[in-house]
């Protein structure tokens, strides 16, 4: 019987066409196309053995939709359940223990918060005034980056100077959950695509002109390291689709950006070339897991994750 990939997308336009055409042109008896849904009974049967999600984190429905439907037998790249448990402070936090080199990072109380919360009341276990010297200190000073914990795509980061520059950036978190973080003079920049927790794209990635291109000059020994640091992270996280960037220091390449599981494969970004193994090798992955036996939610266990 014709095993079904389906693919949860949002805005983006070149991918996920060319890897429905990759999918469907290479006749091995697995087809792909968009999923299409609207209310979900419990324990609702999956028609699909694979579904690739890229927009959850978006759209809640959806986030409810594959947990069911990975309950079913499905399997969901990526993970809707690690997906909504990650956040920066934690990623850090677990990388060091995996022996990874990361970025100083402290987690701090949101600015604002909704309505129903009353300042007095609500907020009795939150230490005031929050102890900013220490936590500057404590991540190495100035410039600092200030990020939202479980943003992406460079949204809402600030690199701040002073602490004036902290505080205004603060202030304009609103509802955000930040994190302060240690900011590496980088000698160099590396972006890595990760697909199936073991095959590993290597680029150097330019973050103020968002331009990708080959690693030329980066040592086979780096190299290789960079690549390990990708397996460990992705494994640890149970990420089939993720992106790491590494920023390189003395030698040392710290794991800045490394929770990316809807990561950019948009050919205008990242070039025909690079657009392409992303392509291909997504296709590569996804009909593999269509065709082998096993099923995901049977994974689902913190200690063998961590």
């Amino acid at each position: 019987m014709t095993k079904k990939i389906g693919l949860m997308v949002g805005m983006e336009w070149s991918w996920p066409p060319a890897f429905i055409e990759e999918v469907n042109g290479r006749n091995q008896d697995v087809t792909a196309e968009y999923v299409s849904i609207g209310g979900t009974q419990m324990n609702e049967a999956s028609e699909y053995a694979v579904i690739v999600d890229r927009i959850s984190h978006e759209v809640p429905y959806y986030r409810s939709y594959l947990k069911n439907a990975m309950l079913q037998g499905t399997y969901v790249i990526n993970n809707p359940f690690m997906w909504t448990a990650d956040d920066k402070f934690f990623g850090a936090s677990l990388i060091t223990k995996l022996g990874l080199a990361s970025p100083k990072t402290a987690a701090l109380p949101n600015k604002d918060y909704i309505p129903g919360i009353d300042h007095s009341k609500s907020l009795r276990n939150l230490a005031f005034p929050m102890p900013w010297q220490d936590l500057v200190e404590y991540i190495g000073g100035f410039p600092c980056v200030l990020k939202d914990a479980h943003g992406g795509g460079w949204k809402e980061v600030y690199i701040c100077h002073d602490m004036e520059e902290l505080y205004r950036s603060y202030d304009q978190s609103g509802l955000l959950t930040m994190v302060l973080q240690e900011f590496i003079e980088w000698e160099d920049y590396i972006r890595c695509m990760v697909l199936g927790q073991e095959k590993v794209l290597v680029m150097r990635y330019d973050p103020n002109t968002r331009q990708y291109s080959h690693p030329e000059g980066l040592s086979q020994e780096m190299y290789d390291r960079i690549v390990a640091d990708c397996q460990t992270l992705c494994r640890a996280f149970g990420y089939d689709m993720n992106t790491c960037e590494f920023a390189i220091r003395d030698g040392v390449p710290y794991a800045i950006d490394f929770m990316n599981p809807a990561p950019d494969m948009d050919v205008n970004s990242l070039g025909y070339e690079f657009h392409r193994w992303c392509v291909e090798g997504m296709a590569d992955l996804c009909i593999g897991l269509a065709q082998q036996a096993g099923a995901q939610v049977s994974k689902m266990r913190w200690s063998d994750l961590f």
